[in-house]
């Protein structure tokens, strides 16, 4: 005999079923990015205060600093809430859109001082893309056991080893365990990156990004569409390696949705640093020629980012772009950097408060002590305009020289990893050759990378920049 089974209940509509019934994944829930975009409409100027009213008055939270998710989840009520003021947010005009484009046309119609081309492209050698891809590799990895951890932790834990101003790796011998517990390392880094279990580049996103944008290269060539771009992505990069603006985009390719409106939908995160560290290939390919480097970085930018996050990434390119040419100077660097992102933006003043400010100080710890003092409490720590003010600082005030480049970019916090590559990278490049870097940082990387991006695990940064050399020597 055939019995129908019981019926179950019907749930209320805001009942919470148990915590592991619930994927929380970070960055995408719209619970967790209201706060996130209130604070970006506050830095904007948006007047955003009846939207965030409602959304305190409903429960909402503000946004997490270290944690890319809430917990516990949201109720449905309170997710359908964020979606819909998410979208209301979006039409709130902010004051600094005049002078904060994100159209190509209309970014170099702003910058009086943007770069023509060049008369005869220099040729790149090898050695300086080898040299460059280990000095990215390397800053990298130092700042990995770092990331997450307040200035004050990462301080102490140096310290506490002698190893302050950075000169080497971090390392938890001889730190106490009273110091380990208050300050503890980044958990899924540390087994990677500590001096005394270095083995090799492990993967990190920081190297995913230059590795894909090789790849882009490889098959599309110079001409490629930020639709190049997409598809690159959906077909090679996992969806579990993307951050903030990235998996925001990513998911709205899922959804249907097409560049550059991936960059706007619903994305609290399109201000931050993930354009920035895409940008290096950009540069390293375009020897002598700023101007072609940040349109191309263009392009691969507004997949995921608007206005100052895009700056990032035409900033990092052209600087490299420069170096890449034989521009000697970081700071000849630094300036033609600049001259690419539109001079009344954030991006630039942030830049140039980081150059000012370096040269204002004889200990770049004080240097960073200011920096802080600017935008500690109204930046994420992964927001691009403080890490463009320390990366500026950083380089300005190593004068070119790799040990203090990326130990500066480091030690003055926020993304510590991002911050350290793209500081290794120019630093790196103008060193000129692999041999030219202090073994201490190269040794231990054993011409080798982890990553999740096809045909290029354990790949040695020789080929790598062999493989770069060819891209940079396409017309």
């Amino acid at each position: 005999m055939n019995v129908d089974p019981p019926r179950a209940p019907v749930p209320d509509a805001d009942a919470r079923p148990p915590r592991d019934a619930r994927v929380r994944l970070t960055w995408v829930q719209p619970e967790d990015l209201v706060g996130h975009e209130l604070r970006q409409a506050a830095q904007d100027g948006r007047d955003a205060r009846e939207i965030q009213e409602r959304w305190y008055a409903a429960g909402g939270s503000p946004a997490p600093d270290r944690a890319g998710a809430s917990e516990p989840p949201a109720p449905p009520r309170l997710r359908a809430l964020a979606a819909q003021l998410l979208d209301e947010l979006a039409l709130l005009e902010s004051p600094l859109a005049a002078d904060e484009p994100t159209g190509l046309d209309a970014v170099v119609a702003a910058c009086p001082q943007w770069p023509g081309p060049p008369e005869a492209a220099p040729v790149i050698g090898r050695d300086r893309l080898h040299a460059a891809w280990l000095g990215r590799a390397a800053g990298c990895l130092l700042g990995k056991p770092v990331e997450k951890l307040p200035l004050s932790g990462i301080r102490a834990l140096a310290r506490a080893t002698g190893n302050w101003p950075l000169t080497t790796w971090f390392t938890s011998h001889g730190v106490p365990a009273e110091l380990l517990a208050a300050h503890p390392w980044n958990r899924r880094a540390a087994p990677t990156s500590l001096a005394e279990n270095i083995d090799g580049m492990p993967e990190d996103d920081d190297l995913n990004y230059p590795l894909l944008t090789l790849l882009l290269l490889q098959r599309h060539g110079r001409s490629f569409t930020t639709a190049d771009l997409a598809r690159l992505w959906l077909d090679e990069l996992p969806a579990g390696r993307t951050f903030t603006a990235e998996r925001i985009a990513y998911g709205n390719l899922l959804a249907g949705v097409e560049p550059p409106e991936t960059a706007r939908r619903r994305n609290p995160f399109r201000e931050w640093i993930g354009a920035q560290i895409r940008a290096d290939v950009h540069g390293w390919t375009h020897p002598g020629d700023p101007a072609g480097a940040a349109a191309q970085a263009h392009r691969d930018a507004v997949l995921t980012h608007t206005g100052n996050g895009v700056y990032g990434a035409m900033f990092t390119a052209a600087a490299l772009a420069v170096a890449a040419g034989g521009e000697s100077d970081v700071h000849g660097c630094l300036a033609a950097g600049l001259r690419v992102v539109p001079p009344h933006s954030r991006y630039a003043r942030a830049v140039r408060l980081g150059i000012e400010t370096a040269r204002g100080e004889g200990e770049f710890d004080a240097v960073v002590d200011r920096l802080h003092a600017v935008y500690a409490d109204t930046h994420h720590w992964v927001h691009v305009l403080p890490n463009a003010a320390l990366l500026a600082a950083a380089l300005t005030h190593a004068d070119g020289d790799f040990t203090r480049s990326i130990g500066n970019a480091v030690s003055g916090g926020w993304d510590t990893d991002s911050n350290g590559a793209t500081a290794g990278s120019l630093a790196g490049l103008l060193a000129g050759t692999p041999d030219t870097l202090p073994a201490h940082w190269t040794a231990p990387l054993k011409n080798r990378l982890a990553t999740s991006v096809p045909g290029f695990d354990r790949a040695g940064f020789d080929t790598l920049a062999a493989l770069t050399h060819q891209e940079a020597l396409r017309p």
